[in-house]
């Protein structure tokens, strides 16, 4: 059974291919094309598919696209309404439909030698719901799906029992959870559909004092939905315009409203989800709750729902957005042809360079290199010395969080080192910077959350004994959304265990390897054109580094001049 899942219709447009029930390969197009998101989720790009991200599928499995016995597309426009008689103010919204219709022509377009009729249509939320589920590693379970917007629906809740889905709740539009936070992100300068993180990690600065007032407005209801319509967010504080977000952490001025507003919405989110996720449990009694859809990004929320909602155990789809609805749908498509579904052991499954391509893409770049037999100490000494390192390593990460395959590391225990990545970045100084910590060391360090925790979802309380030993780690609020290593990463881990010995310190500081604005680096070009333009110290490219320092003592090229 082979199966190729196509996201294209809203945002992070994907691809992913599912073998026999194996996770072959997944990825965003915005890897290839280099444009963040892919492209805007508006209605005139609909049209557009992730022409490159599904060749390169198909290249991984070594198929044809006659080959395939289906391709799962993440939305089907029979169940939708058009956006007038859902209460959605788009009045383009018919066209967004009108090419959801012609999926299969414009993808068999893209894929020659594929019949339209291959072509097979996924519900939105039930290709979130099985991208966590079927991905996860339990047979039973339950699932909430808690996104922007479906063909009609913004939510469902639900039980998987091996690979057969039970839908026990569902909300229709315009009710959404994810199309309030939109609509306050918006309010608040911010890129709507994109810089929803940012709110979260502005929360933290503010008080919930409006919390009360939200509760009339986002409440759920008997029937295992909810109320969430988007208020009028100037009652409490005013419009920021678009490029001034570092104001809203100014105590003291106007500015400090919209602190306290984003606050009070990410309190409010995270008990509705409670009570949402503690409902589910009620009706299904499952021991596992599964998580996807965009709202499932936002790590506090996770963390909430992990501490006080009744389930033993909380699984979150790594690519919760909706790149991760092309998986959800070809794994749907694989349960429902009656194939076990392999679950999923890594977010590793984008594209991979061998070391001797690594070394070829350097040679052409004229830059000195070595390939040490002790990389994991070099890096470790670069590491302890202050020094940043651009980390590019294995299969990229499928999902917007980097988590070891392409990462810029650097020092925990220094105050500035948030500061400095955040200018190397070219990002907001509110922004936090996370902890990658070795397994055996992060029960000692971090609580309150669950560990393992290898996809970035969660956030730990820093024990207060360690929170002035990695301070660039720690959040204004004493968390941190930490991402452990383990033994599936040996060169990572190797190097993590280096530094410990280097400097007692089992932890470093993990961001994404990009500047703001761009993509996460996805090749080895693409790491080579950072290295260039950003005051990064070491890059290490699989088993290969290239310092800084050796660059300083190259001989300037001559120009020439026609």
């Amino acid at each position: 059974m082979r199966v190729l899942g196509v996201n294209a219709l809203f945002h992070d447009p994907s691809a992913a291919l599912v073998v026999d029930g194996h996770v072959v390969a997944a990825a965003e197009e915005e890897r290839f094309s280099r444009r963040k998101h892919g492209k805007r989720p508006v209605p005139f790009a609909a049209w557009e598919l992730p022409e490159q991200a599904m060749r390169w599928c198909l290249e991984v499995g070594g198929l044809e696209p006659a080959d395939l016995d289906a391709v799962a597309y993440s939305f089907d426009p029979g169940l939708a309404k058009p956006s007038d008689e859902m209460g959605l103010p788009d009045p383009w919204d018919w066209l967004r439909l009108r090419y959801a219709e012609r999926a299969p022509q414009f993808i068999a377009t893209a894929l020659p030698g594929l019949s339209p009729a291959t072509v097979r249509f996924v519900p939105h939320e039930v290709a979130h719901a099985a991208s966590a589920a079927l991905a996860s590693p339990f047979d039973t379970c339950s699932v909430m799906s808690l996104d922007g917007r479906g063909e009609r629906s913004s939510y469902l809740a639900g039980r998987y029992d091996h690979g057969r889905l039970e839908m026990l709740a569902s909300q229709d539009l315009p009710h959404s959870l994810g199309l309030v936070y939109e609509s306050l992100t918006e309010h608040l300068g911010f890129l709507r559909s994109s810089d929803e993180y940012k709110v979260m990690a502005l929360a933290s600065y503010g008080r919930p004092r409006f919390l009360d007032q939200l509760r009339d407005i986002l409440r759920p209801t008997p029937d295992g939905g909810f109320v969430a319509e988007a208020p009028d967010w100037s009652r409490w504080a005013a419009a920021a315009a678009p490029g001034t977000a570092d104001e809203v952490i100014a105590t003291g001025t106007p500015a400090s409203d919209r602190a306290d507003l984003a606050a009070s919405v990410q309190a409010r989110l995270e008990e509705v989800l409670v009570e949402l996720a503690t409902a589910l449990h009620a009706r299904t009694g499952d021991r596992a709750l599964t998580l996807a859809g965009g709202t499932a990004l936002n790590c506090v929320a996770n963390s909430r729902v992990w501490r006080e909602a009744p389930f033993d155990e909380v699984w979150v789809q790594p690519a919760a957005g909706d790149s991760g609805t092309a998986l959800g749908a070809a794994l749907q498509l694989t349960a429902e042809a009656g194939v076990p579904v392999v679950p999923m052991e890594s977010a590793a499954l984008g594209r991979s360079w061998s070391d001797r391509e690594l070394s070829d893409a350097l040679r052409a770049a004229r830059l000195p290199f070595t390939t040490p037999a002790d990389l994991p100490r070099q890096v470790a000494d670069v590491l302890a010395g202050d020094g940043i390192v651009a980390w590019f390593d294995g299969r990229a990460e499928f999902g917007p969080r980097a988590l070891g395959q392409r990462s810029l590391l650097a020092h925990p225990g220094r105050r500035a080192t948030t500061e400095k990545l955040n200018d190397v970045k070219g990002r907001e100084q509110f922004r936090p910077v996370a902890p990658m910590v070795l397994l055996e060391d992060a029960p000692d360090i971090f609580s309150g959350g669950p560990v393992p925790s290898p996809y970035m979802l969660f956030v730990h309380d820093v024990a207060p004994e360690w929170r002035n030993r990695i301070p660039a780690t720690v959040h204004v609020d004493g968390t941190a959304r930490i991402q452990t290593v383990d033994d599936s990463q040996p060169r990572l881990q190797a190097t993590l265990r280096a530094f410990r010995d280097r400097t007692g310190l089992p932890v470093v500081v993990n961001t994404s390897l990009n500047t703001a604005g761009r993509p996460m680096v996805d090749s080895p070009r693409d790491a080579l054109e950072l290295f260039g333009s950003a005051p990064v110290d070491l890059l290490v490219l699989g088993p290969h580094l290239v310092r800084r320092a050796d660059l300083a003592a190259l001989p300037a090229r001559e120009e020439t001049t026609s």
